[in-house]
Formats: C-alpha cells, structure tokens, sequence
C-alpha cells in the first residue's frame, strides 16, 4: 500500500536553517557554509521518509526562503529594480527580492492562504521575459537521487503561481495575469523536460487555488494549462495536489477530466465534502492521493477513523490506486515530538508532529495492506481515550460562562465619535499623534538570574524604552514588552488550558518562526497578567502608556487548537479571560490600551460562503473583551499583513477607538478602500514605513505617506506609527527611522497649522 508526503518543514529540528541563514545574512558565514547546511537537512529529511517507509517522498518542497519566490526564480521572474542580467540566480538576487537591500525595497509578502505562513508575492505584467533561471527542483531531485532516494519533484503549479501573483507596479491593476499563461508553460516543459532526462517517474503540481471560489474563466485556465503540458508530461506520473479545503463540484470535476494527470491529492482534514464528491463519482485508473492525516495540527490521528475513511474510498478507487496522504505540507506543524523532553506526558500522548505524522502515514498504509502494526494502533486508541476522558479538559463554571454570551450583542454603550471626544479631553495629544506599536528589541537572556535580579534588569529595560521614546517626543508611550518572549505565548503561559513546546517552531516567513501555544482544554485567566508591568511603566512617565494585549482571535488562530470542539467556542473563552485583563489595566489606571488582532484576516475562511459567519464572531470575541470600559479609555488595536478591503465593515464593526495598521509592504492599498468613500470615523495608523526590511526611511519619504493619507483620511483621526513591533529590529535602526516618522509628524502638524 503506498504513502505520501505532501512536503516537510524546512528549518530543522532545532532551527538548524533559521540560524545558518541570519549568519550568512550578518556576513558572518560563507554561502558554502549555508549551502552545506541546507544538504545535511535535506539529506536526513529523505531519509528519514525513506527509513519510515514512505513511497512517495517529495523533493524540492525545501527552500532557503520560500516556494512561490523559488517559483518566480525558476521563472526567472525578477523585478528590474534588482538589477539581474540574467543566468542562474544566486543567493545575492535571490535575498534581495525576499528581504531587500540597501537601495531597493523587498517584494510584498502575503498570507499563504489560510496559514501563517507568509510568501513572496511574484510582480508580473505584459513586459516580464521569463526565463528558466534557477535549476533547483532538478538540482534536489539528481541529489536526493545521489543519496538512493527516488522522490517526486514538487513544483507550484503554473495557475496558483499567477493567480498568486500581482500586476507590478506601473502595470496596470486590471492586467489579466492568467494571460501570461502562455509564457511560462514553456520554462514548466524544460523543467519537467530536464526531471525526466534525470529519472524522475513522478511529479507533484501543487495546485492550492482549486480549493478558492473561482471564476470559470480560471478555472478553464487549468484545463488549458494542463492539456498544453500533456506531451511533454508523457511518460511521467502526474500528481496535481490540492489542499486547505474541500474543492467546489465544478472544480473538482473540471480537475479530474484532466487526460493527462494520473493523481489527485485531496486535503480530507479540512475537507470534508470532497468524500461524497469522490464517492459520487471518480475517475476510474486514476489515483486517490487521500489526505487524511492532518498537516496543520499537533494532534495526533485518530487511525481507527482515519483507516475506517480510507477503507471506504478503497471500494471505490480500488486497492492498488489509493495513496494514504498528508492533507497538506507538513510545513504547518512542528518538526519532532522527540525534542520535547520536558513535555507533559498526558499530553505527549495526544499529539504528533511533523516526524510522528510520516510514522503515522505509514501505519495506516501499513494497514490497509493487511500488515497492521496492532501495538501502534492500541496505543494511539488509549491516547484518543484518555484525552477525551481527561479531566484537565473540560472546566464546567468556562463552559457556563461562555454559553451565556450567546444573548449580548457586547457594544460600548456611547458611539466612537463622543469616546474620541472624551478620551481627547482626558489625554490632550496634538494632531497626528504618534506612537509605536509595542514591541522593542529584547535584550537576551543572561541565563539563570533570581526573580529579584529579573525584575530589576526588566525594569530598567523599560525604563530605557521610556527615555528613548521621551527624549524623540513620541505621544503614546509603550514599555517595550521586555518581559515576553512573543505575543501569543506569554498570555497563554498564564492562562489554563494552554501547554507549551520547547521546540515546536514553525516557520512564518523567511527564517523567521513561530512556536504556537497547543490549547487543549478550557481557557480561562488564574490572576492578572500584564498589570504588574503596565503600572511601573506608567509610573516612569506623564505620558500616556499603553496597555499591551493579545486579542482573543490572534491567539486563537497564532495556536494550535484542540478540534473537539468548534473554534468560535475556544475564541469565546480566551475573550473573557482578556476581558478581566482589561478591566483590571482599566482599575489600575492605564488609560490607553491596545488589543492586538495581528491575525484577524488570517482565519478568514478561504470561501465566501464561510465568511460572514467567521468575521461574526471573530469581531464579537473581540467586543467581548472591552465592552465593560469607561468613554474616556481608549481602546487601540493592531492589525499585520492584509488585505483588509473586503472586510472593512467588519474591521469597523469591532468598534475600536483606534486601528493601527501594517500596511507599508501592500503599497496603499489599504488606502483605496477610503478613496472609494468607505466612511471611517474612529482613530486610524496605517503604518508608514516597513519595520520587516533593516532600512531606514527618510523624513521626506515619510512625510510623503503621511500626505498620501491625509488625501484620503481626515486630520483629526490620523495617527503616525511604524507599521508592526520593532523587536526585529536593532536600536542602530530604530532610533534614525523614529526620528524622522517623529520629524515628519512635527513637519506637517505644522504645514496644517499655518495653512488654517
């Protein structure tokens, strides 16, 4: 019976990636070096697949940065700006287009889908002169082959590769990018021409935008693209695979009438209606690649349901054409539970990462074929029992509590016009006010020091934060956040429910990553979190502080969530939890409090059809936390990389005083839906310049933005702020960079001032 893995985490198991590529980044390592450390990891991914059994082993699924900007490299996609003259594309171009340089900025980075994962958005337009320009699927298939592994090369299909991209700037915004569809299925035929002449019998298209609500005339663009590539696909197995969500029946009946594919992966996880499309009716010869171990999740697979599914869509697929899959790239989820030493045990037993997930592919292919390990089944079903049996699980007064917000609407009693009054005549600021948006470096962790010594090195921290932002005149003060080690974990670290990983990362974008917090029961708050540091920031200063909160949506979708029960419910409860939170800041007298919902946009479902009821709650659990607080409280919020457009009344309907918002990477964007007369009344920073990329704007340049705002937003609700936390960044280019946003601010109040 044969297995599959849709792709794997990249960074290693202790990171091993991340920190080659800061040091080759800080000029401290030589590309041989980092290139030598991408080896050894790809090596030990393949055969670790290989040692576990697993069939069909993907290669290529690695990338230094990302997959769609290895994409736009094999296309060679390059921007002008970067200055490429053609020929293989090497690391300078390559981290150029991801991170920018010195004199040109990087490209925009978007939300892979619905995940936390963050690609490089390709530029494209009538002009780009594509041209086969990084030989890396081929390169990581001959070495993988090197090495006795015959994997199957992956590669971003050719559609969700332009129906990912945007039109470049100067081009224009209606320019229909699937047009260039004809350009770049001829570098798609040398690649697969090349994969072939190398060995390869397989290949993987990855194809995620089948699962999206698309108009017919894409969904026409794959039957096109896929019958232009069928004679040079001769002769090779073609796998086209999908994931994130059940496909629409059109689609998933346009993609398997495609001739010349012999596969289809399908994510059963998040999936669920495709079953019955496949039962109602799958081509018959073909593979079902079934995607029934959850690539998104810590959880570990429930195997007696999961070999109950398979063995149903085996009657009718047939034994020998039925493939036991991951639903998506492992990507999503940590990398291996072995390095979790200091993990409670209980809840060890419920989980499995990346490395657990391959053993589990295996076992249920195992399985199917009559060879089932019964000691792996008998332990996973104790592990099942016991988890929904624990008692650490469930907490009756949470449960209480959240069935009784089903009746409240959960408003502020008076509109964000006369708050904005009040809260004005209470903290007397100038017009566009600034501030930042919470985070500054952190200083490391000198290893073991008391409580006492902790406190006192945190304090000063903050105290130094405090200086800095009075000595550049910033309004609204924030204390730095010396104190968290990220803004999801620290809260979950004092709530129950919540445990933690040592090594759990997952990568979010380039080498940066993220280690979710697993929620696996009731969450609710034991005392207060954030006070105690809020209050000695105050106390340092006769500014406004602001209070630092992680929004109930953020944590919820920044963590790993247990499934058994529906995630509005989990959300309901981390509100009330941050609803103490704020009211206890509000008694203790901080007067400016900022709730953050980074994440709101990313748990958008990925179809229309689902909106509507997710933004509902989402937007309720985040009313829930301040519904309680005084006029005169200003209650800020913080929303990273998004496309806010369509979900403007949304954001609006969460009625905060003020958004601040990250938008200097997707070029003003936000900034259209105002121009379109979206009326706006309460407080709004869109970001003015990109705290992600190390350089440092000017004056002018800022002063510029903020111009291009006011032409679009009233004077009296603009505020002035970098556009995310500044903890990436070192002091050498925050202090410049915050100068000239303050320069700027004081530079146009008074240009407004003498042109009154």
């Amino acid at each position: 019976m044969a297995s599959h893995i849709v792709g794997y985490p990249r960074m290693g198991p202790k990171r091993e990636l991340k920190f080659a590529l800061e040091s080759f980044w800080d000029g401290k390592s030589s590309a041989e070096e980092l290139e030598k450390v991408a080896t050894d990891l790809r090596g030990s991914i393949w055969k670790q697949m290989s040692d576990a059994g697993i069939k069909y082993i993907p290669s290529n699924t690695f990338s230094y940065y990302d997959q769609v900007l290895d994409t736009t490299a094999m296309l060679g996609a390059v921007p002008p700006r970067y200055n490429w003259t053609g020929g293989e594309i090497g690391f300078s171009t390559y981290f150029s287009m991801a991170r920018g340089n010195a004199s040109v900025p990087a490209m925009e980075m978007t939300k892979w889908f619905d995940t936390n994962y963050h690609f490089i958005v390709p530029e494209l337009g009538p002009d780009v002169k594509f041209s086969y320009a990084s030989h890396k699927a081929v390169n990581e298939y001959k070495e993988a082959k090197a090495l006795g592994v015959d994997t199957v090369p992956v590669l971003i299909g050719p559609v969700t590769y332009l129906l990912l991209s945007k039109p470049a700037k100067g081009v224009e915004k209606t320019f229909p990018l699937l047009s260039l569809l004809d350009k770049i299925l001829p570098i798609y035929k040398e690649v697969v021409a090349e994969l072939k002449a190398a060995g390869a019998s397989w290949i993987q298209f990855d194809e995620p935008t089948l699962v999206l609500d698309l108009e017919s005339h894409q969904l026409e663009a794959f039957t096109k693209a896929y019958t232009e590539l069928e004679s040079s696909l001769s002769g090779l197995n073609v796998l086209v695979e999908t994931y994130f969500a059940d496909l629409p029946e059109a689609t998933f009946k346009t993609l398997t009438s495609l001739k010349g594919v012999c596969g289809f992966g399908f994510d059963l996880v998040r999936g669920t209606k495709t079953l019955d499309l496949i039962k109602s009716g799958f081509p018959s010869g073909k593979y079902l690649f079934a995607g029934v171990v959850d690539g998104r999740n810590i959880w570990a697979n429930d195997l007696s349901a999961s070999l109950t599914t398979l063995q149903s869509l085996e009657g009718i697929v047939g034994k020998d054409k039925l493939v036991v899959s991951t639903s998506c790239s492992l990507l999503h989820t940590a990398v291996d539970l072995a390095n979790e030493p200091k993990l409670d045990k209980e809840i060890k037993s419920w989980l499995a990462f990346a490395a657990q997930k391959v053993l589990e592919v295996n076992a249920l292919a195992k399985a199917l074929s009559g060879k089932k390990d019964e000691a792996f089944f008998s332990a996973n079903a104790e592990a099942q029992a016991s988890r929904k049996s624990s008692p650490r699980v469930t907490n009756e007064a949470v449960q209480k509590a959240a069935a009784a917000l089903k009746g409240s609407d959960h408003r502020r009693a008076t509109n964000v016009s006369a708050r904005l009054d009040a809260q004005q005549k209470k903290l007397n600021l100038p017009i566009l006010p600034t501030t930042t948006i919470g985070s500054f470096l952190r200083p490391l962790n000198s290893g073991e020091i008391s409580e006492e010594e902790y406190i006192k090195s945190i304090k000063e921290e903050i105290s130094k934060v405090v200086k800095l932002q009075e000595e550049l005149d910033i309004d609204v003060l924030v204390h730095g956040e010396p104190e968290r080690n990220d803004m999801v974990e620290y809260f979950g670290e004092q709530l129950s429910g919540f445990a933690f990983t040592a090594n759990g990362w997952v990568q979010s974008y380039g080498s940066r990553c993220v280690k979710p917090p697993i929620i696996y029961g009731d969450v609710s708050r034991p005392k207060p979190m954030t006070v105690f540091w809020s209050t000695a920031a105050q106390s340092m200063t006769k500014r406004p502080m602001k209070g630092m909160l992680t929004g109930p949506v953020t944590i919820l979708n920044w963590s790993f969530v247990r499934n058994d029960q529906p995630r509005f419910e989990t959300c309901y409860q981390i509100a009330l939890a941050i609803k103490n939170e704020v009211e206890d800041l509000e008694k203790a007298g901080i007067t400016v409090i900022q709730i953050d919902e980074a994440a709101l946009r990313e748990g958008l479902p990925l179809r229309k059809a689902e909106h509507a009821f997710y933004l509902d709650w989402a937007v309720h659990s985040f009313r829930i936390t301040n519904c309680g607080v005084q006029d005169t409280t200003q209650i800020h919020t913080h929303m990273c990389y998004s496309n806010f457009n369509d979900i403007i009344h949304s954001i609006i309907n969460m009625d905060a005083d003020v958004i601040t918002i990250e938008n200097s990477r997707s070029d003003e964007k936000l900034l259209s839906v105002f121009r379109e007369g979206v009326k706006y009344g309460a407080g709004i920073g869109p970001g003015v310049y990109d705290i992600h990329s190390p350089r440092i704007p000017s004056t002018e340049e800022i002063a510029d933005r903020i111009n291009k705002m006011l032409a679009v937003l009233e004077t009296n609700i603009l505020w002035v702020n970098p556009d995310c936390g500044l903890k990436t960044r070192k002091y050498t280019e925050v202090k410049p960079a915050l100068e000239n946003m303050v320069a700027a601010a004081k530079l146009l109040r008074t240009k407004l001032a003498s042109a009154k």
